[in-house]
Parts: structure tokens; C-alpha cells; sequence
């Protein structure tokens, strides 16, 4: 069975701390949607780490992780990720499995984000400007590029035809500088690197685990309020994620998934535009801000906060499963 980890409100509940206790259970931990917009954050040997898109169960020795197929990948941040984390002491290259499947961020995604947000003005959703909702667009649209593409032999010329679409956008939405050369050559020397981690079909891996009896964690990002059918839409992430993503995600059946644990705050935050009934934007939201240190992990960015919504926490409770 796949037991599942995600948020109930808006993101940033904590689940990466749960992932990572709850992994010395589990032989497998597996991302399921989402990209490096995540900043699950994990206290080893008193030092933080925060993972943006590796597994929250990385710094155990005999757990497997796996980037699912319903994640989006940003080759450059994942290098400069993989990178820290094996200095912090994991063992990355034996111990993380990447979807051929799973979407790449091009440098491009990340300037039309910018791009579009500048163009919307004051209705701007609060995007953090990774790309991450423009690969999902190019997913569901059938242009993406996926990792598996970086080892076929014409895999440059597909770069090459969707940067120029999206330059074309970029300049239809705001006047924005970038070095394009530079750009497009440290993406190559990224993909380069990724070549010498192991691809997996996350489905049949995944699959062959469960036939196996191993035990897996499917983790989530962001929270179900930002889910991309059932959250606060239009200010909501770009995929699913309910526990119903992990199905997507990773490529199995909706009778693999077993218990699932949602985690939620004693109050809420909120991080970017969008609905926030019960908001205290005074001075209590910024004793809670200051004393629950809610400044994003990736970003810095301070989180709004305000109490406990419980409407709308019985509605996420709902929407994965619960009573």
C-alpha cells in the first residue's frame, strides 16, 4: 500500500518535518506533483536543511526516494540541491530515482511566469516565479519536455522550438531583460549532470514495490487549498493535490493508497494573493508571523497568517478521504 503525507490549508503546515519523521517506517518516499516552488524544511544533527524538490526522506540511509512523474523538474536548481544535500552528508546518487516521465523547467517557463505576473498588475495570483505553472500548462498542452527527453538524440532541437514560442509570449507580456546565452548553457551543463543520476519508469517502479509488500510514503507539496480543481482558484498551484494526486503522480491505482495523514497548523498562513477569510492583517497576524517564523523557507517571503479556519479545514479533510 502507499501511504500518503500532504497539507490541508495553504501550504507550509509542516509536512516535510512529518515526512521525514515518519520515514524510518517506510522504504520508499515518493514526491508526487508539484516543483521547486516546495520548501519542506528538516532539522538533521541541529542544522536545517530545506528540500525543494528531493524527498523529504533523503537523509535516511536505507530509504529510497523517488521524484514522481507529476512532479516538474528545474534541472539548474535540482544540480545546486543535489549538490548541498550531499554536502549536508545524503547519499543522493544512490539514493534518488528520477521519472523519465516528470516535466523540465526551461529557463524560459520561469521568465514567462515573470513575464505574465508583471502583465496582470495589481491581479497578479502571488506566483513565485519558478515556472512552475507554465511547464504545467506546456504539459496538458503537449509541448512539455520531460527528462527522458534529455538523452534522445534531437533533444536540443526540441529545446530550441519551444524557447522560441516562448520568447514570443514573453515578449507579448512585458518588456523583461535576460541573457539568453548564459541561460540556455548553464540548463545544458544542468541536464548534463542529471544524466548521471538513475532514470526510472515511476510507474512500474512503484508498482513492482507494492507486489513487494515495501512500505511507501507518497509526499505532497503546497496544501489542498491550492489544490488546482478544489482550492481558492484562481489562486491555487498548478496540479493536484488532494490525495487523489498520488495516483497521477506516481502512477498507481486509487485501491494502492492506504492511510493518509493530512497535516494542518494550529492557525492559518498564506503565502501570495487570494481569499484568506479569517486573515488577521494587524498587529496579532504579525505576532503570530514572528512567533511561528512563517517567512517561506525557499522564498523568505513572510506568509500572512490567521486563525484557524475550520470550514474550510473539514472541507480538505473531505477531499482526501476523511470523515
Amino acid at each position: 500500500m502507499v501511504d500518503v503525507v500532504l497539507g490541508l490549508q495553504w501550504g507550509d503546515e509542516g509536512k516535510g518535518k512529518i515526512a521525514d519523521f515518519l520515514t524510518p517506517h517506510y522504504d520508499i518516499v515518493a514526491r508526487f506533483q508539484g516543483g521547486p516552488n516546495a520548501g519542506h524544511s528538516l532539522e538533521m544533527n541541529g542544522k536545517k536543511h530545506v528540500l525543494n524538490t528531493i524527498p523529504s526522506g533523503i537523509f535516511h540511509a536505507n530509504c529510497m526516494n523517488v521524484i514522481g512523474n507529476g512532479v516538474v523538474i528545474d534541472p539548474v536548481r535540482l544540480r545546486d540541491e543535489i549538490t548541498r544535500t550531499e554536502a549536508a552528508g545524503a547519499k543522493v546518487k544512490e539514493q534518488l530515482l528520477i521519472s523519465r516521465k516528470a516535466n523540465l523547467i526551461l529557463p524560459t517557463h520561469s521568465l514567462l511566469d515573470k513575464a505574465k505576473e508583471l502583465a496582470k498588475g495589481d491581479k497578479k495570483i502571488g506566483s513565485t516565479l519558478r515556472g512552475i505553472g507554465p511547464t504545467y500548462r506546456d504539459k496538458v498542452g503537449r509541448s512539455g519536455i520531460r527528462v527522458g527527453d534529455i538523452s534522445t538524440p534531437n533533444f536540443k532541437q526540441k529545446y530550441e522550438a519551444v524557447k522560441k514560442n516562448h520568447i514570443s509570449l514573453i515578449q507579448h507580456y512585458a518588456d523583461i531583460e535576460f541573457d539568453m546565452d548564459a541561460l540556455d548553457t548553464e540548463f545544458f551543463e544542468a541536464t548534463e549532470f542529471l544524466k548521471t543520476y538513475t532514470w526510472i519508469d515511476t510507474e512500474y517502479y512503484i508498482n513492482k514495490a507494492i507486489k513487494e509488500n515495501k512500505k511507501i510514503l507518497a509526499e505532497g507539496a503546497q496544501g489542498s487549498m491550492l489544490d488546482v480543481d478544489f482550492g481558492s482558484y484562481p489562486y491555487v498551484t498548478s496540479s493536484n493535490t488532494i490525495a487523489g494526486g498520488a495516483c497521477n503522480g506516481l502512477g498507481i491505482s486509487p485501491r494502492a493508497i492506504g492511510t493518509v495523514r493530512g497535516i494542518f497548523k494550529a492557525y492559518c498562513t498564506r503565502v501570495g494573493s487570494g481569499p484568506f477569510p479569517t486573515e488577521l492583517d494587524n498587529d496579532l497576524g504579525q505576532r503570530l508571523r514572528d512567533a511561528g517564523h512563517e517567512y517561506g523557507a525557499t522564498t523568505g517571503r513572510p506568509r500572512r497568517t490567521g486563525w484557524l479556519d475550520m470550514v474550510a479545514l473539514k472541507y480538505a479533510v473531505m477531499l482526501s478521504g476523511g470523515k
